[in-house]
């Protein structure tokens, strides 16, 4: 949610955000309906005020009674005809500028590079190099199937396409990634391991951004108004929604391991061969509450953590900091992380750490007591730590070997009674 008083107080900054994000918003309009809301504000305000003098004229004029009790009756009743008018015309038009204010995204920090799509992202970092092979590497949809571990034919006659199964050693792999990132975050950065729910309210949605923006994404279960949740960042985010937390439990370090559901409405054909783009996965969530003055280096730190995961199975990587045009509706700073896929010959984003400054943060109500005691909006930051289907990926394509096996990295292994290998 956007900052009002900030509003207000530099238009003009706001309006250059929106514009390096490609969105022309008629911010003469919105300002000019926030006027009427505030005008409105203030007449309730004094009209209340007059009931409650006009109140106690009737206690006065009861003593004299006759017409001096009619006259001020009438006149307590006016007031309260115009204040209910007032207050259900400022109700409806308050709804029109919070409507008006939920689809507007957060502005992008001023350092974020400017541009208009993925084109302009710039590469910041790489780690490794691109495996080379003595025979031509295949890609996952051939693997996976070969040696078992994936059965994209069930999951489709299961669920549709987009779905798939994973099986034996597949189902195994999955599973001892999800308890070894989960390990990871716990025992060496301090995170907290959370179990929540997968179905969330709309106002849970709303909170970070996915409402009503991205509708068309979610899953619903209509008939108990609860939504399958899109990334665990939903949930873990708003465990501490219209709360105020004190300063010294800052930072909130939270993780969890959650399926993610998404539609992809539109995305059909847009690489969705194999695990590439499917509506079901796993994934591994990294959250982060913090005072406002540290997001810029927890970004930092947080990107960190999800990288130190790809370093250890010995993915290649890359890291790209998105820009304006790319950077995602809550987001105002990202780092997306990329990895080698050598069967496809492309990159596959496997995490997006992202700071989202006070944007969440004002939607979701998460406040903590500054030293002075008075309430103030934290800084929400999150990142997958890691997703599991292009993490799959390339850990096969990239570990495969001229029999068709794949190694298993070493950090897996006692995840998988020391299995050193998975083949057919």
């Amino acid at each position: 949610m956007i900052d009002l008083t900030a509003l207000r107080a530099a238009p003009q900054r706001f309006r250059q955000a929106w514009s390096d994000r490609g969105l022309a918003v008629d911010l003469d309009a919105l300002l000019a309906l926030d006027e009427v809301v505030r005008g409105l504000k203030f007449k309730a305000e004094s009209l209340k005020a007059e009931v409650n003098a006009a109140s106690k004229e009737i206690g006065k004029a009861a003593k004299a009674g006759g017409e001096a009790l009619a006259a001020a009756k009438e006149k307590a009743r006016q007031l309260g005809d115009q204040a209910k008018a007032i207050d259900a015309e400022r109700e409806q038009r308050e709804a029109e500028l919070t409507a008006q204010l939920l689809v507007l995204p957060n502005p992008c920090l001023e350092s974020v590079p400017k541009g208009a799509d993925s084109a302009a992202n710039p590469v910041v970092a790489t780690w490794g190099q691109k495996p080379a092979f003595a025979f031509r590497p295949k890609p996952h949809w051939e693997l996976g199937p070969a040696l078992g571990i994936m059965d994209f034919d069930r999951g489709a006659k299961l669920a549709g396409s987009g779905f798939v199964c994973l099986k034996g050693a597949g189902a195994r792999l999955s599973r001892a990634l999800i308890s070894w990132f989960l390990d990871v975050h716990t025992r060496e950065h301090g995170y907290t391991e959370w179990q929540v729910p997968h179905l969330v309210t709309p106002q849970v949605m709303q909170g970070t951004g996915q409402l009503p923006k991205f509708a068309d994404q979610l899953y619903a279960c209509k008939d108990d108004q609860l939504l399958l949740i899109p990334t665990a960042e939903v949930p873990v985010t708003n465990l501490h929604a219209g709360e105020v937390l004190e300063a010294a439990q800052l930072p909130v370090k939270y993780t969890a391991h959650t399926p993610c559901f998404r539609r992809e409405a539109g995305a059909a054909g847009v690489g969705t061969r194999g695990l590439t783009r499917v509506h079901q996965f796993d994934k591994v969530e990294i959250v982060w509450l913090d005072r406002p003055e540290n997001s810029d280096a927890d970004l930092l730190t947080l990107r960190g953590h999800a990288e130190v995961l790809l370093q250890r199975l010995g993915l290649h990587y890359r890291v790209l900091e998105l820009c304006t045009g790319d950077t995602g509706f809550s987001s105002a700073h990202t780092f997306d992380l990329e990895v080698w896929s050598p069967g496809t010959d492309s990159w596959l984003e496997v995490s997006s750490c992202s700071t989202f400054t006070d944007f969440q943060a004002r939607r979701a109500g998460l406040r903590f007591r500054d030293a002075g005691g008075k309430p103030q909006f934290v800084h929400t930051l999150n990142g997958s730590g890691l997703a599991l289907p292009r993490c799959i990926i390339a850990l096969l394509e990239t570990w495969q070997q001229a029999d068709g096996s794949v190694l298993v990295p070493e950090p897996l292994r006692p995840y998988l009674g020391g299995q050193d290998r998975i083949a057919k």
